[in-house]
């Protein structure tokens, strides 16, 4: 297997986190069981503030990755920002602790409520998508008697080479204003004294392995803002690059930010400008796994099935994407076999992995199913009213401790209005 910067490897024929066997942590706690391992988190986002410590930068941990309010929480005493991108989001970071001067509001529909809650709080800048968006923000900053900073989200037409499903920066994708567009309507801002433009943000896609594409997106951005500034928006201080940097699901490099940080503060501290960047995969991904246990060893013609109870509404990810997780036995035995990996969902597309090579399987035996810190829990959902899973939180020492609890039946239905009352 491929050790993620030893967070999670076997000692022995043991799997571990943090020298914890993992085996051990889904007895205590059962599963399906989300397990962090909280160095991966600081590291990661050590990393990132070193590499950019040459120009001024604020790394907004973006929300939607892993919502935790612990893991926020940890994000937060570190010097994060956070990325939010509703209404929701933003009770979550003022919850945790996250000053409003540190989060910025971006996504490509808010609504007015969201609006003026985001106002209200006094977060730091929302990021626009559309002239309607802008008009609205501007409405709604102006009726409170506020101006309300924000930062236009350009679509600078960029191929991150990545899955269709999550690249952003083409023109065909629904996110963002051209930069032609907005070129040819600047006048737009001359009459709208409820929202004051101070930065260019653009989001081009997620798991991107290269440095190119964001150098690319990055060169039309300033180009952008120098055209701009021309025309008298001479307050633009900041670029937004937001997140995008893939982390490693199978034999992949690890994404080379140094390489990344140098071209990006060379460029900016010759102009003098702010960055701020959303990463959330890259902060969390490879810090996760989902544990399940092995309910049966199936065999049908020549397909071996192990089925166990995980399923797609706990992980979506290979369901919605066929995206690739590294699957593993928490013990490991001498000998492989190739299985499917499936959940007890009433759904074909309900499965891990397919025709994966795993050490040799046997009931009551707990699988890993690696890369799983980021979209996995956050993306969870009751499908065949399957109560969510619980999360636990290992520290370097090899202590855990329960950061959610697992939802119980009664959780389930609480929410839910009695039909009889309705008869």
């Amino acid at each position: 297997m491929n050790s993620f910067d030893d967070y999670f490897k076997y000692n022995g024929e043991n799997l571990t986190c943090e020298g914890t066997v993992l085996a051990d942590i889904a007895e205590e706690y059962g599963t399906p069981l989300y397990c962090y391992t909280e160095r991966g988190f600081r590291e990661r986002y050590d990393e990132i503030d070193r590499e950019l410590a040459g120009i001024e930068h604020l790394i907004c941990y973006s929300i939607k990755s892993n919502s935790n309010i612990n893991i926020l929480k940890i994000m937060c005493g570190m010097g994060a920002g956070m990325d939010v991108v509703s209404g929701g989001e933003i009770y979550r970071a003022r919850a945790a602790g996250v000053p409003p001067e540190r989060i910025v509001y971006a996504g490509v529909g808010k609504t007015g409520a969201e609006i003026a809650y985001a106002l209200d709080t006094g977060v730091h800048m929302l990021n626009c998508e559309s002239f309607p968006e802008i008009d609205a923000i501007h409405t709604i900053a102006a009726g409170k008697k506020k101006v309300a900073d924000i930062a236009i989200r350009v679509n600078p037409d960029v191929d991150a080479n990545t899955h269709h499903y999550i690249t952003t920066g083409k023109k065909e994708n629904k996110f963002g204003i051209s930069i032609e567009t907005l070129l040819e309507h600047r006048e737009f801002f001359g009459s709208r004294s409820g929202v004051n433009l101070r930065g260019i943000h653009c989001h081009i896609g997620s798991q991107i392995s290269e440095v190119r594409p964001f150098i690319d997106a990055l060169d039309r951005v300033i180009a952008l803002i120098g055209e701009l500034k021309k025309s008298g928006f001479a307050g633009i201080d900041t670029v937004n690059l937001g997140g995008g940097f893939g982390i490693r699901y199978g034999d992949e490099d690890f994404f080379p930010m140094k390489e990344w940080a140098a071209e990006v503060t060379r460029r900016l501290r010759s102009l003098g400008m702010r960055l701020i960047i959303e990463p959330g995969r890259y902060l969390c991904g490879n810090n996760g796994v989902l544990l399940v246990k092995v309910l049966y060893k199936k065999r049908s013609g020549e397909k071996t099935f192990l089925i166990t109870d995980g399923a797609m509404n706990d992980l979506i990810r290979p369901s919605l994407y066929g995206a690739f997780q590294n699957c593993f036995n928490c013990r490991q035995r001498n000998g492989v076999e190739t299985v499917d990996v499936v959940g007890p969902v009433c759904e074909s597309g309900d499965f891990f992995a397919k025709d994966r090579d795993i050490s040799i399987s046997e009931e009551g035996d707990y699988l890993a199913v690696m890369s799983a810190g980021a979209y996995g829990m956050s993306m969870a959902s009751r499908y065949n009213s399957r109560p969510l899973p619980a999360e636990v939180l290992v520290r370097p020492d090899g202590s855990r401790r329960l950061i959610r609890t697992r939802e119980s039946y009664d959780e389930l239905i609480h929410n839910e209005r009695d039909a009889i009352n309705f008869v």
